[in-house]
């Protein structure tokens, strides 16, 4: 039979998003972000890229700014997504195309889909983004960014008491993900969130810092390649 919608489990993190479960089909289009693609059963995934040709894979980088396609999904898949310019999605960019010897074996995976994501998140190159910060200035500062709007680098400087020079290297050497897309990437999880919770797409964008629903959905298309109607009403957030 085939997968004609998405849905299962979706975390979204600053630099990152992981999902797992039924991968459907989206029409042609390009997103910011570096996006790994896999197919965990049946007969891989099919997809076609900027010429419009199909291509049968089991796993696949899209490079950030590819039109792509996907024609036909699987009902066990995973979709990976990293800012560009992040360690793990830097390094990602450099191996774009079948991704089939970067991939392993379903059979070497967890069966759920969404564990899977997470176990190959874990094994690709480039480093996750990590869930606390050594240095203590940096710890500071990402206990005080969530649910700010318009926040600068001087003023998060300020509050780590460090150089702007000196935070925005923490960033890049301890997160692996500069200053401004963390923010962003922040705003997007405040978003999802409150969308996630049953609140209007204009409230969730409100409450995120977004001018309105329709600045956030273009944020949300540019970064992911579909509206954010598409995960948040098919599909659990983690």
């Amino acid at each position: 039979m085939p997968v004609t919608g998405w849905a299962g489990r979706v975390r979204l993190r600053p630099g990152g998003l992981l999902y797992g479960g039924a991968v459907g089909p989206a029409t042609a289009h390009a997103h910011h972000s570096v996006q790994v693609i896999a197919a965990l059963d049946g007969e891989g995934l099919l997809l076609a890229g900027p010429d419009g040709q199909p291509f049968r894979c089991r796993a696949y980088v899209v490079p950030a700014g590819v039109r792509h396609a996907v024609l036909a999904g699987t009902a066990r898949g995973v979709v990976l997504h990293y800012d560009p310019l992040s360690s793990a999605g830097r390094g990602l960019a450099a191996l774009a195309g079948d991704a089939g010897g970067l991939v392993p074996a379903a059979a070497a995976l967890p069966a759920d889909p969404f564990e899977a994501a997470c176990a190959l998140d874990s094994l690709l190159p480039g480093r996750p983004v990590p869930e606390a910060a050594a240095h203590p200035g940096l710890a500071r500062v990402l206990a005080w960014l969530p649910g700010r709007d318009g926040v600068r680098l001087s003023q998060a400087a300020e509050v780590a008491c460090l150089s702007e020079s000196r935070l925005a290297h923490l960033f890049r050497a301890e997160l692996g993900l500069p200053f401004r897309p963390y923010v962003l990437w922040l705003r997007l999880m405040r978003a999802a969130e409150l969308a996630s919770r049953g609140h209007s797409l204009t409230d969730a964008a409100h409450g995120a810092g977004f001018a309105d629903g329709a600045h956030l959905s273009r944020v949300w298309r540019r970064m992911f390649g579909i509206p954010p109607s598409g995960f948040t009403r098919t599909s659990q957030w983690m």
